[in-house]
């Protein structure tokens, strides 16, 4: 698929939902696989990544109000201009587990959008009647990723999700170019997988 029709496929992508909701525009597709690391390599066969393989473990995940200790695998890496993270199934909660295909293809799960505060962004919507489906935050150092998971799916198609990446306390957009860096030194160094 070339640029400009992956391109048009994301902005359609819930483009109701977010119209209503004047709602920013999708930065980020979360597709959901069973093994990150072969779905990886899948893609980048393709021409796609290279991507930047790690274990995460939230300091904050509250799922359906509830407090979990979560651990799973994701890779980021972009494509035409949108950040794709691969996610699977994590120990400890079924959200990722349930948007597993059952024939192990690679299915977009949710639609991630940049905000400036993930939890005002949420509010809104709560506002509105859609719960906060999952609240989490990942730290490593001086970045911060505040996320929220919003019960979008019967409204939107697809879920939603607020996205607020701070390094030193500043909103910041991590560059295509970091992640491509980071996968490419993965790559040449054999070590794909790393814990952050």
């Amino acid at each position: 698929m070339n640029a400009e029709n992956f391109r048009d496929a994301v902005n359609e992508l819930a483009r109701e939902f977010r119209d209503a909701h004047k709602l920013p525009a999708a930065q980020q597709l979360g597709v959901v696989v069973p093994d990150v690391e072969r779905a990886s390599a899948t893609l980048e066969a393709q021409g796609i990544g290279p991507f930047f393989i790690t274990h995460i473990s939230p300091v904050l995940w509250r799922e359906r109000a509830e407090e979990r200790k979560i651990r799973g695998k994701l890779a980021l890496a972009y494509h035409h201009g949108y950040e794709l993270e691969l996610l699977e199934p994590a120990e400890g909660s079924d959200f990722y587990g349930r948007s597993l295909d059952s024939e192990g293809r690679m299915l977009v799960q949710h639609l991630g959008m940049l905000v400036e505060d993930a939890d005002a962004c949420a509010e809104r919507l709560n506002a509105s009647a859609i719960e906060t489906w999952v609240r989490g935050r990942l730290k490593t150092g001086p970045l911060e990723v505040d996320f929220a998971y919003m019960d979008t799916v019967e409204e939107a198609g697809i879920i939603v999700e607020f996205i607020s990446w701070r390094l030193y306390g500043r909103l910041f957009k991590p560059p295509a170019t970091i992640l491509k860096v980071a996968g490419l030194l993965q790559k040449w160094t054999g070590k794909r997988l790393i814990a952050v």
